[in-house]
């Protein structure tokens, strides 16, 4: 009678054991790997650079061309990416010091930013613009020394202001602050990507801001890793069969309207 009890209180203790073991497991099939661990990778971003990418008020999400195209990157390289949003100057910081593995938010390629992070392979041609007033007379950026003029900290805006204007540069942590005092004449211009300059125009300031003069320093923008980053290559990989297969050309046209131009 014992030895029944025993083996049935040892069978007991098996059956569960093996059941515990079938249950538990770190591998995440949620990109149909089949059983294969998935890495997640935290991608540092910006919260309101419409449209590459911005928290939408009323979902919470995040959202805009940058978000989708990390996403189809992430899903044709084989991993999984979860987002942390800051300002655009803490974000560099951020890749400089390895806090996070991958930062997009339309950032610029420079050689001064090369020598202390990476960078994919470009996915975006941009350039710097000036915005103005529609009734001002400014024409082009050689207009602006002894203006006030607004740009966005950390950025490619206000390096080029310092470096190549006699400005009274006022650099501020989100771009649509500026936008928002030029609109009330407490700028008398804003310098910032042309993207997003054009985007914030027509959807906020149709009549009252315009562009001027020529587009400057053209720089593409790239995707943001740590100094010798590993994830570099197959990123790269990702971005070229995306463009291949047609899918960074849905991307683009979801968010930009048109085709990108070949």
């Amino acid at each position: 009678m014992k030895k029944n009890l025993i083996r049935m209180i040892l069978f007991l203790f098996l059956v569960a054991l093996v059941a515990g073991c079938g249950t538990s497991s770190s591998k995440d099939d949620s990109n149909g790997s089949s059983g294969e661990d998935v890495e997640t990778y935290t991608v540092a971003t910006d919260a309101n650079f419409q449209p590459f990418e911005y928290k939408n008020p009323e979902t919470g999400e995040m959202e805009g061309f940058d978000i989708d195209l990390i996403k189809a990157v992430a899903e044709e390289a084989g991993f999984n990416v979860e987002f942390k949003t800051m300002e655009f100057d803490g974000l560099i910081a951020s890749m400089q010091s390895g806090k996070f593995p991958i930062g997009i938010a339309g950032i610029s390629i420079t050689e001064k930013r090369q020598e202390t992070i990476d960078f994919s392979d470009s996915y975006y041609d941009s350039g710097l613009i000036l915005a103005v007033p529609e009734n001002s007379t400014i024409e082009s950026i050689d207009d602006v020394d002894g203006l006030k003029i607004g740009a966005r900290q950390g950025s490619t805006s206000e390096e080029y202001l310092n470096g190549n204007t006699d400005a009274e540069v006022v650099a501020y942590p989100e771009i649509v602050t500026a936008y928002m005092n030029l609109q009330k004449d407490r700028l008398d211009g804003v310098l910032y990507d042309l993207p997003n300059v054009k985007y914030y125009i027509s959807q906020n300031a149709e009549g009252e801001l315009k562009t001027v003069g020529d587009v400057l320093e053209g720089q593409p923008y790239g995707i943001a890793f740590p100094k010798d980053s590993d994830l570099v290559e197959p990123v790269n990989e990702a971005l070229a069969a995306l463009k291949e297969n047609g899918t960074y050309d849905e991307i683009y046209k979801k968010w930009f309207g048109s085709e990108p131009s070949k």
